[in-house]
């Protein structure tokens, strides 16, 4: 089988709900990451075999949404494109099928992601055409059931998180302190400048005309401290432990890759990032959503022999602290491995967006410390985790 490489990589700043980026469809985000990661890696438009990207909150945005941030990215009306819908694992799960569409055979050079604009998630009607149902109380929320909701017991993915912390002892404090350490990590990330490579900044336009460059994410707040953390009300459940601060954001946001094959590469004389080396993908119980990395995490290393110890550097997505400390605590992982610039709490979690946005945060995080080996992992809403290994391909 033929070897996959990453010779691509970027990402949006991630806005906040109805924030910079609010005026921007899904697709167009999804467009400026795909047209940044074609262009670093230098590749032809020509050369693109096809698009994946995934996108969860789809309703109202016209026809398959990946391939309209494909004709808006500059490629050819020829690259045929598809949009995955796997909920938080979608921009992760499109890029595991890239890589295996290129390890079959059958395609050379795919580009996928995610995207993500939750900042326009419609309200819709169901299809009845009595007149007492067009009302505002009978309007669907699609913000909710198409992200937020789980499908099968119409529970909020924040009571999993809740079911988690009581289930495995993560007190509120824990949370608390583990949401302060996102933050302060992602500010001092950012004060420095590192995620200038992974980033491609967004331009827009006033009614006036003039122009406004959003080049860093809205989320990290350099006074989200333990002490204003803890005044915070809990959102799902009384009495319990779960609030606005230790969970993750309703965000926008996109990201892309290239995924090609070595002798692909080597043809077209293109340098590597990194090296697309397994994935994993797994079901567990909805209300415990939560644990997917944890499973995911030991389904990937069982298939690619691996011990945690082979691991220099872990993204976990940060859906929720609950569930990431639990998982952390299961694998008794030294957190110093892990998101070393923040995570989802302080950056955001734009749903169809965040598996590929933590893939491209590991793949710069591996070249800056020079350390060989990565794992991406992410839970999925509906009781699923998603994982994906990769190596630095610079050493």
């Amino acid at each position: 089988m033929e070897r996959i490489f990453i010779v691509g990589a970027k990402r949006t700043p991630i806005g906040k709900f109805g924030g910079a980026l609010a005026s921007l469809q899904a697709s167009d985000l999804g467009a400026l990451a795909i047209e940044a990661a074609y262009k670093q890696a230098g590749v032809e438009p020509a050369e693109i075999d096809q698009v994946i990207m995934g996108n969860v909150i789809q309703a109202g945005q016209g026809q398959n949404p990946a391939r309209q941030a494909t004709l808006k990215s500059g490629l050819p009306v020829k690259v045929p494109a598809i949009t995955i819908n796997d909920v938080c694992g979608s921009g992760l799960t499109s890029i595991n099928i890239a890589a295996s569409l290129i390890q079959s055979g059958q395609a050379d050079v795919i580009i996928a992601g995610g995207m993500e604009s939750m900042s326009n998630a419609p309200y819709v009607l169901k299809r009845d055409y009595a007149e007492q149902t067009k009302q505002a109380e009978n309007l669907i929320d699609t913000l909710q059931t198409d992200a937020l909701i789980d499908a099968e017991g119409q529970f909020s993915m924040g009571i999993t998180a809740e079911n988690i912390a009581e289930k495995y002892a993560v007190s509120r404090d824990d949370m608390d302190y583990f949401a302060e350490q996102s933050h302060a990590k992602a500010v001092l990330a950012q004060q420095n400048d590192k995620f200038a490579s992974e980033l491609v900044p967004v331009t827009l336009f006033d009614e006036k005309g003039e122009t406004k460059q959003i080049s860093l994410d809205e989320g990290p707040r350099p006074n989200s401290t333990f002490a204003k953390l803890s005044t915070l009300k809990p959102v799902f459940k009384e009495n319990g432990t779960v609030t606005a601060g230790n969970a993750s954001g309703i965000n926008d946001g996109a990201a892309a890759l290239v995924l090609i094959s070595e002798s692909r590469m080597h043809a077209l004389n293109l340098s590597p990032l990194a090296e697309w080396k397994n994935a994993a993908t797994v079901g567990l119980e909805p209300a415990y959503m939560g644990l997917g990395p944890y499973y995911a995490i030991k389904e990937i290393l069982a298939k690619a022999n691996l011990s945690l110890s082979a691991i220099d550097m872990f993204e976990l997505n940060e859906a929720f602290a609950a569930q990431a400390i639990a998982s952390n605590r299961l694998l008794n992982l030294d957190t110093k491995k892990i998101n070393p610039k923040g995570g989802a709490l302080a950056l955001g979690h734009p749903v169809g967006a965040s598996g590929s946005r933590i893939l491209v945060t590991l793949i710069y995080n591996l070249i800056e410390n020079k350390a060989k080996t990565g794992l991406a992992a992410l839970c999925v809403g509906g009781g699923m985790g998603v994982a994906t290994l990769i190596e630095n391909a610079e050493l």
